[in-house]
């Protein structure tokens, strides 16, 4: 069977409980991203139909994606609500998993919109996430190792970028980050919001434009 341990050895199954003691996993999710090792190469779909009568097979797909979900959280909110929502997305999806449609959406599209909705609920601590940045110029989402000169060549952009988001209202940030932030098509993000691919093509649209008005202004580049 598949488990999903630390680095340090965790044995115990990660989805292994009954749903009802769904809420109990939450904890063991938080420390459970750094996990990337992938035993099986199923397709998404099969993961979560095997896994209505095996669950600890959902397990696949926490490895497979918990860490780019993690990424997308700590990117909007910042890193300390990202261990939470991110168990939290995680712990729905598993919950939900019986009424997932693979016709209607990809399993990553799927997993973003849950992602996504729940950081819609925290609306104003995006808000003043980017407000944060665009104070201090400093990105807290960003690894501490990450290459210095690319730290430095995105220092003078942060500042501007974060202003830009702030003014945007959350269906046209949503649509921006998962089109621009996170490579899905219009399709995709379509299936992850619930919306029409004509709604997000207009959002984007406005957010660009307020974008470019933003970076303007500030003396960016559109």
């Amino acid at each position: 069977m598949l488990r999903a341990g630390k680095k340090s050895g965790n044995k115990g199954p990660l989805f292994g409980q009954p749903e009802e003691d769904a809420p109990l996993l939450a904890e063991e999710l938080h420390d459970e991203h750094e996990s990337v090792v992938i035993t099986e190469a199923f397709p998404d779909a099969e993961v979560i139909t095997a896994s209505l009568t095996d669950p600890e097979r959902f397990t696949t797909l926490y490895q497979r994606y918990a860490g780019e979900i993690h990424r997308y959280v700590a990117g909007r909110l910042g890193p300390d609500m990202a261990d939470d929502l991110m168990a939290e997305t995680f712990l729905q999806a598993f919950r939900y998993r019986g009424r997932y449609d693979p016709e209607r959406a990809g399993v990553r599209p799927w997993l973003y919109g849950i992602a996504t909705n729940l950081i819609g609920r925290q609306r104003r601590s995006e808000i003043r996430f980017y407000r944060a940045i665009v104070r201090t110029g400093m990105d807290p989402s960003i690894e501490p190792m990450e290459p210095v000169i690319d730290r430095l060549s995105a220092e003078s952009m942060r500042g501007d970028l974060a202003a830009g988001m702030a003014r945007l209202n959350q269906g046209e940030r949503d649509v921006l980050v998962l089109v621009a932030g996170s490579g899905f098509a219009y399709e995709e993000v379509a299936q992850a919001l619930g919306i029409s691919v004509g709604t997000v093509s207009s959002r984007l649209f406005r957010a660009r434009k307020k974008m470019r008005a933003t970076l303007e202004v500030r003396g960016g580049r559109a």
